[in-house]
């Protein structure tokens, strides 16, 4: 889909220019054996030899790749400069610069942000070896601002295949909870969706034997975990995590089943009760929400939320990213703990998508989880899913 490259490569442009930085410098080397997790956005093929992506706040952008790459990267349609060479890209790199003459140069190193910190250590040394004696050795910068919002800002066609990835992902739950009934296995389960999404030619979001995840009853292990041999019974809770990727667009919804026993017209109270205040906790985050807040003010309104209703705190962040990963781009709606470093306190802005899931384990029974999908507007957010109101019943 070279129309996303260009997008992307364009968007990079403006947010360089807001950003002040003259050059973002991608640098890699044999990509099919785990290259940087920009290249997808930014490039969209593996490249092999040392190659260098140069994109710059003026708008010049350049690929010095090896020789039998050019033509790959010319089809691209989002570099102007094609430097293809055969023994060395040293020079390339350095003649580029000096044309260029950058006050800052920005690399994919990035201590908080797993998806900024793309360049290898050993990558990131010679790098530095060949700008060794230079001017440009002391106007590195570390690229995760731009990354950061390269990633988290959706054009609209991201945004429209994400929304297509949610519309194929609750057509999945809807053929699913039409078979559901009591002795079904988690696996079992498990295996019914994932033929759906082979009979759609479709991946799962992220690894397939964790997705979806299952939770039968009281007694399933909570997190990202593999389907068991444990049965749903009347009584019990039906917890699913489950996503897909469609169009390399990803979706991320978790949907909640209560199983009643024979003698039941409803669920039990304390069900209700604490499914209700988790579907109360979302839209009260989700009516809140605008751009501008950190995601640590966006956590605190459904923690709290929770908390105040005299319930447990979950110990996970609120939500993630969504994108082109399941746990796309750097900010996250979560607390300030230390595992997430500065990530919580990074600003929402318009077009990120974020998740929303907070959860409750409801002893007896078992896992209450919702997830929803949402899209930051200019004056607050807007759900993407069809957010999950009233517990489907079997």
């Amino acid at each position: 889909m070279e129309y996303l490259i260009k997008e992307k490569v364009n968007q990079a442009i403006n947010i360089l220019q807001v950003l002040d930085i003259d050059v973002w410098l991608t640098f890699v080397r044999e990509t099919s054996a785990g290259g940087d997790n920009i290249l997808p956005l930014i490039y969209g093929h593996d490249l092999t030899w040392q190659s260098a992506l140069m994109i710059c706040k003026n708008g010049d952008c350049y690929a010095i790749i090896g020789r039998y790459e050019a033509d790959t990267a010319y089809k691209t349609g989002a570099y102007n400069y094609i430097i293809p060479y055969d023994e060395s890209i040293s020079g390339h790199i350095l003649s580029t610069l000096e044309e260029i003459n950058p006050n800052k140069i920005a690399i994919n190193y990035s201590e908080d942000d797993v998806l900024a910190d793309g360049i290898y250590l050993g990558l990131f040394k010679l790098l530095c070896n060949y700008l060794s004696g230079t001017p440009w050795i002391d106007r590195i910068i570390s690229s995760e601002k731009i990354i950061q919002k390269i990633r988290g800002r959706k054009t609209v066609s991201e945004l429209d295949l994400i929304r297509q990835s949610v519309i194929v992902t609750q057509e999945i739950y809807s053929k699913t909870f039409s078979c559901l009934e009591a002795g079904l296995s988690e696996i079992e389960i498990s295996n019914f969706m994932h033929n759906e999404v082979s009979r759609l030619n479709l991946d799962t979001a992220w690894e397939y034997n964790y997705c979806p995840t299952v939770n039968a009853g009281p007694d399933s292990p909570i997190g990202h975990v593999a389907p068991t041999n444990i049965t749903i019974k009347t009584g019990q809770i039906l917890h699913l995590d489950f996503g897909i990727k469609q169009n390399e667009y990803c979706s991320d919804i978790q949907r909640v089943v209560y199983f009643l026993k024979p003698e039941e017209k409803s669920p039990p109270e304390i069900v209700e009760r604490c499914f209700s205040t988790i579907v109360e906790a979302i839209q009260e985050t989700v009516n809140c929400i605008k751009p501008g807040m950190t995601g640590y003010e966006v956590d605190q309104i459904c923690r709290n939320y929770i908390l105040k209703k005299g319930f447990p705190e979950y110990k996970y962040a609120t939500g993630h990213q969504l994108g082109r990963l399941a746990h796309d781009g750097a900010g996250i709606l979560g607390p300030r703990w230390e595992r997430y470093g500065e990530t919580p306190n990074y600003p929402i802005e318009v077009n990120q998508v974020y998740t929303i899931e907070p959860g409750l384990l409801v002893p007896g029974y078992g896992y209450i989880g919702l997830e929803e999908d949402i899209v930051i507007t200019t004056d607050g957010a807007e759900f993407i899913s069809d957010p999950q109101k009233e517990l489907i019943l079997i």
